[in-house]
């Protein structure tokens, strides 16, 4: 009987103590925009998320000068006042958001005590007696907890200007932000890494559009077992497209334009260049295409594209042209896919026009062709956005 009573108070105790060991993929801890923004999107990406606020509510800063698109437009569309900001509206809108998703825990009025590695992830100890194991970790404000866990984490600057000379912007996970009166600015996925840091992501931009990013970052990290270093920047891209997070800002392509994704697909690989003016990026998807915009990036990309360019010199393209490119580059049937498109012309692209081979092609329409059938997008880059065939 003595033997039963002991072996009952081990397992008691050894049930406690695992009880307050929580154990989550992601461990994000902030309670302003970046962090709530990561931690929805990691959430999102199907992974288990723990939010530590170490406060009683979430601290957030307006949006509204930005390019609004994924979790951000999201939450401004959830807000009755827009013009005005309320900080309670904002806590109370971000609490409905946070409260429906169920592999989402949301730890208020608790902090750390104890940080340190755990194998290859993090262990914190909090002032509540609990403790969180973590695969990765997302720190967006906590300075004292960089110098803990002895984390030489610089205040990079995450985000740049829009500039087709340097290719990085096909590494983009980001696009919108406002900075110096401008919203022509990308965030490339490998400024949010840092050397020698394999589960680490410090985000001292205040933004949920980067704070988006770094959620899907962490969590193709912890759901693929793989190392941040070696995260496909084509997945996480993809991933932040298929949650409505802009690439690249065009000012005038909604996140609803049925269009949109093939837009931004092209629009992150530099097919369709977009044009800047009164500090804005427009893609002008109604303005009729030329041979010239589009000839250099295409043979990029397609080896293929170089023969046909060299047999079709015409200064403009028409949607036989459009579609003879495509098929020819992307080794479909031209019969089969005109037929296609003919249907989907006016019902899943949703264009304006009619479908009328002579007519010039339109940007946006050049766009959607390119996307469906030759997939530019998937053409891999290397960390400099340079194309890798």
């Amino acid at each position: 009987m003595k033997k039963l009573f002991v072996f009952t108070l081990i397992l008691f105790f050894t049930f406690k103590v695992f009880a307050q060991t929580q154990k989550t993929d992601v461990l994000v801890i902030g309670n302003n925009n970046a962090a709530v923004s990561a931690a929805i999107q990691a959430v999102q990406s199907d992974v288990k998320v723990i939010l530590l606020l170490q406060a009683g509510g979430f601290d957030i800063e307006p949006v509204v000068k930005d390019i609004n698109s994924g979790i951000q437009l999201n939450f401004v569309n959830k807000l009755a006042t827009k013009e005005n900001f309320n900080k309670q509206e904002a806590n109370a809108a971000l609490t409905q958001m946070t409260d429906s998703l169920k592999k989402l825990t949301v730890i208020k009025n608790v902090s750390w005590i104890k940080a340190g590695k755990s194998g290859n992830g993090w262990s914190l100890t909090l002032s509540n007696g609990q403790s969180i194991k973590a695969k990765i970790l997302i720190n967006t404000a906590d300075i004292k907890l960089n110098n803990t866990l002895k984390i030489n984490a610089a205040e990079s600057q995450i985000w740049q200007q829009v500039d087709y000379l340097n290719n990085i912007y096909r590494t983009s996970v980001a696009g919108g932000k406002t900075m110096n009166n401008s919203n022509i600015t990308q965030a490339s996925l490998y400024r949010f890494l840092i050397p020698q840091q394999e589960s680490f992501l410090w985000l001292t931009d205040n933004s949920m559009l980067s704070g988006q990013a770094a959620g899907a970052i962490a969590a193709y990290s912890a759901f693929f077992n793989v190392k941040l270093s070696l995260v496909d920047v084509k997945k996480i891209q993809g991933e932040l497209i298929k949650f409505k997070l802009n690439l690249i800002p065009f000012a005038d392509i909604q996140t609803s334009n049925p269009n949109w994704a093939a837009i931004q697909k092209t629009g992150v690989m530099g097919i369709i260049k977009g044009q800047v003016q009164n500090d804005q990026l427009y893609f002008m998807p109604e303005k009729e295409i030329t041979t010239e915009e589009i000839k250099q990036p295409l043979k990029d990309h397609f080896y293929k594209a170089q023969i046909w360019f060299d047999d079709h010199t015409k200064p403009s393209l028409s949607l036989n042209d459009a579609l003879d490119l495509v098929c020819y580059t992307g080794n479909k049937s031209k019969e089969t896919t005109e037929k296609e498109v003919q249907k989907k012309w006016k019902t899943t692209y949703a264009f304006k026009t009619d479908f009328d081979l002579n007519k010039i092609v339109t940007r946006q329409e050049l766009a959607v062709l390119l996307q469906d059938y030759t997939s530019p997008f998937l053409v891999n880059t290397d960390k400099e956005g340079n194309i890798q065939r």
